[in-house]
């Protein structure tokens, strides 16, 4: 996904041009001054001076491709102590967690709508993130797309210098190919430990974590009898 060449970058994600809601489309015009995050193209204001957006200095987790925040805006409502930033290029489902960021009041949450690995080289510094979060990422299932997944050794290298040590790294997928490719991945870089011998798992995989909200994509796998593999790990001190 991050592999480069002077040409262009293989991008992870298709923008579709999927319907959005009056609602929705109100909420990025009119509370975007609230919880958005613009990313400048002056270099000069980055990387983002994320502890002003909050108004205060506090932990900081990011959610890498929110969808419609139903987990992003549940996890940030039951721990206010910290700061959490959601990073998603689909505008209805930006505009959606607006609204449910508005409904609760989450002085804690801040929105950015921009490509992550962007907002991740240019955006955000080094070792200033205490958790990140890649739920479901899409899990390009034929072959000759698997270069477009976001889990890919160059981007793990760079979450590896943007999370500070001791900080997590946690993700999850209903597709098992996908978890595997992470786990070899993830397992393979040097800065990160897997997590699962202490915390009950086997096989390299997690118990599913109380904190990660229960969406209804997932609810609908479950009734499908779909499994979900959860990973957890822990940056290391270099």
């Amino acid at each position: 996904m991050l592999e480069q060449s002077p040409q262009r970058r293989i991008r992870s994600f298709v923008l579709r041009t999927g319907r959005i809601t009056d609602a929705q489309q109100r909420a990025l015009t009119e509370l975007w001054p609230r919880f958005g995050i613009d990313l400048p193209s002056d270099a000069a204001e980055l990387p983002l001076p994320l502890d002003e957006f909050f108004g205060r200095s506090a932990p900081k987790v990011l959610e890498i491709g929110f969808g419609n925040g139903d987990n992003l805006v549940e996890y940030a409502a039951r721990d206010r102590q910290r700061n959490f930033i959601g990073v998603e290029v689909h505008r209805a489902g930006v505009g959606h967690a607006l609204l449910r960021a508005l409904d609760l009041q989450l002085d804690n949450l801040r929105l950015i709508c921009h490509d992550v690995v962007e907002v991740l080289e240019r955006g955000i510094s080094s070792a200033s993130l205490d958790e990140v979060l890649i739920l479901f990422p899409d899990p390009w299932h034929k072959k000759r797309h698997h270069k477009r997944r976001l889990v890919q050794a160059p981007f793990i290298e760079l979450l590896a210098d943007r999370i500070r040590p001791g900080g997590l790294l946690q993700l999850a997928t209903d597709w098992q190919p996908y978890a595997e490719q992470m786990l070899e991945v993830i397992g393979n870089n040097r800065h990160f430990v897997n997590r699962s011998a202490n915390l009950g798992g086997s096989e390299g995989f997690v118990p599913r974590p109380d904190w990660r909200a229960l969406t209804r994509f997932e609810r609908r796998g479950q009734r499908l009898g779909h499994g979900v593999w959860d990973l957890s790990f822990e940056r290391l001190h270099d």
